[in-house]
């Protein structure tokens, strides 16, 4: 896919200029967002004001994944919009849900995790949900425990971010899960070095809880060398 840069500045600035004058109808919109090039489906996303039907739905959320950075984070933005008005529309992309939870970028994560406080009312989405979640902190733990120490830091670090987002994502749906199924994945992140992944354990522990593993792993944590996670 072309880029949509020019070689020059004026041709630039031309472009954005016919874009942000134009008159788009959604038809036309949906279009750029499905076939346009990088600025044309940015801008597309932040211009749409809502969705009439499902195939809009579907244009909207191929491009929250597998694309570039700046048309993610205007699709997020736009979702995080439109899911107040109409949430839907939206109860049919659990997986596209769970990839961009771990997005490289955070203002995407973040965006998200809001996102999902519309959705967790459906049964289907938060299992298909969460099981993906619960998957991707699994591989990030062997990962964390398989390397070494000459393994570069941004190795560690990307593994630690994805804890801290799924984390996050668990937080939301907890009242929907079967506290056992958290036990060990809990435990295990409870044991990671980095305190900002324990200080997410402790904020999941206080939901109410009625497992024995995790209320001991709880008084465990109240205990913690660290401030931040035993004041949690």
């Amino acid at each position: 896919m072309n880029s949509g840069y020019e070689e020059s500045l004026d041709k630039n600035f031309s472009r954005a200029y016919n874009l942000c004058t134009g008159d788009f109808s959604q038809e036309e919109l949906f279009g750029l967002l499905k076939n346009g090039n990088m600025p044309e489906k940015q801008f597309a996303a932040l211009e749409i004001s809502s969705l009439n039907n499902q195939s809009e739905a579907d244009i909207l959320m191929a491009n929250l994944t597998g694309c570039d950075g700046k048309i993610r984070e205007a699709v997020a933005f736009k979702i995080s919009e439109l899911i107040r008005a109409d949430k839907s529309f939206f109860y049919k992309y659990p997986d596209i849900f769970a990839d961009a939870t771990i997005d490289i970028n955070a203002n995407i994560c973040r965006i998200i995790i809001e996102c999902l406080n519309y959705l967790k009312d459906d049964s289907g989405f938060s299992k298909i949900y969460t099981d993906k979640i619960l998957k991707f902190i699994d591989d990030a733990l062997n990962a964390l425990d398989g390397f070494i120490f000459r393994d570069k830091k941004y190795t560690i670090n990307k593994q630690l971010f994805k804890l801290y987002w799924c984390l996050e994502g668990i937080n939301v749906f907890f009242e929907n899960l079967d506290e056992n199924t958290l036990v060990e994945p809990l435990k295990r992140c409870a044991e990671v070095e980095e305190y900002t992944i324990r200080e997410k354990v402790a904020l999941i522990l206080k939901h109410p809880i009625k497992t024995e593993q995790l209320i001991n792993l709880k008084k465990h944590l109240k205990n913690d060398s660290n401030y931040y996670v035993k004041n949690v």
